[in-house]
């Protein structure tokens, strides 16, 4: 079999019984995680940063030893958008550094024998062909607006495949597209493109504001996945695929970010005019996921883009804390 290609399906772990810890089980990722694999069958471990700092090794190495999972999911990560990284780039690097080595070293020192890193398209080089294939990785320079998370996540992946080939340990690497939905950070600065909008027009549409200017051209193409696809993307593969090669995770379509605010006003009533400001960065032109190996496994996303943003700002709409 070539090097990277999944291998046959099949039953590798089983979740319904399995004792999971889900590192990052606050963020949206992590969050959707633990209640697909609670649903599966799974008993879910978790610890917040009062019971342990995933920054610290002592800490984290304490804890694994008293958790002692069968498996772990390594969802924990400092993330923010393209200003969050290019504001506080040590760190990006630093932190999500840390919390991966830390994490995978304390479940192999554990003898936690199955874990799942998740990463983000960000790894790619800036100039990849797209659709973007596994293959891709390191094979150029990276975005230079997400460079640091990108290389603490290059690293995470390069320690699951060493520790793999060092110990033998199963553990596996997923890249999912950019995410959104419940359980999504929204911060004025920090935020993802998709809640950073949700929130700016949203205010708008209440405010009864005009205008509403975006950073950028709007021509960038992106793709786009709930949250609730990648958790079951992941349960999918901690059921089913052992090995060494990291596997994409994403919808295989794209949309424009001049389309994702039409999309996003749309959803949240926004009735004015919106402006480009061309003057700010547009980050990658394009990137979308090749997902014919993950697809060949049998799993596809299953939420549409405008359910799934639906859903998104009814979850928004109960979160009286967000609506400032």
């Amino acid at each position: 079999m070539p090097d990277g290609m999944p291998a046959p399906l099949h039953e590798v772990f089983p979740l319904r019984g399995a004792r999971i810890y889900v590192a990052g089980h606050r963020g949206m990722v992590g969050g959707a995680c633990a209640r697909h694999l609670a649903a599966q069958g799974a008993e879910i471990i978790t610890a917040d940063r009062a019971t342990v700092d995933l920054r610290r090794q002592a800490e984290v190495e304490a804890f694994m030893a008293k958790a002692k999972p069968d498996a772990m999911v390594v969802a924990a990560a400092k993330v923010g958008g393209i200003l969050a990284n290019d504001t506080y780039p040590a760190e990006f690097l630093y932190e999500n550094l840390m919390i991966e080595a830390n994490l995978i070293e304390a479940a192999h020192r554990n003898d936690v024998n199955r874990a799942l890193f998740l990463g983000s398209s960000c790894i790619y080089p800036r100039e990849a062909p797209n659709p973007i294939n596994e293959d891709a990785l390191l094979t150029g320079p990276l975005e230079k607006t997400n460079e640091w998370y990108a290389i603490a996540k290059i690293a995470g992946i390069k320690l699951c495949q060493a520790y793999r080939r060092q110990y033998g340990r199963d553990y596996i690497s997923a890249m999912p597209c950019n995410l959104y939905g419940p359980g999504d950070y929204f911060h004025p600065e920090r935020s993802h493109v998709i809640p950073a909008l949700m929130q700016r027009f949203h205010n708008a549409a209440r405010d009864g504001t005009e205008v509403v200017t975006c950073w950028g051209s709007g021509t960038p193409r992106r793709e786009f996945m709930h949250v609730d696809d990648v958790a079951e993307a992941c349960g999918f593969l901690l059921r089913t695929y052992s090995g060494e090669g990291h596997l994409n995770i994403g919808t295989g379509t794209d949309i424009t970010i001049k389309e994702l605010a039409t999309e996003i006003a749309h959803v949240t009533g926004f009735k004015g005019r919106i402006d480009w400001d061309t003057s700010k960065p547009d980050g990658t032109m394009l990137k979308r996921m090749d997902v014919s190996r993950i697809g060949g496994l049998g799993w596809h996303a299953r939420i549409g883009f405008r359910e799934g943003l639906e859903a998104t700002y009814r979850w928004f709409l109960e979160q009286p804390a967000l609506r400032t």
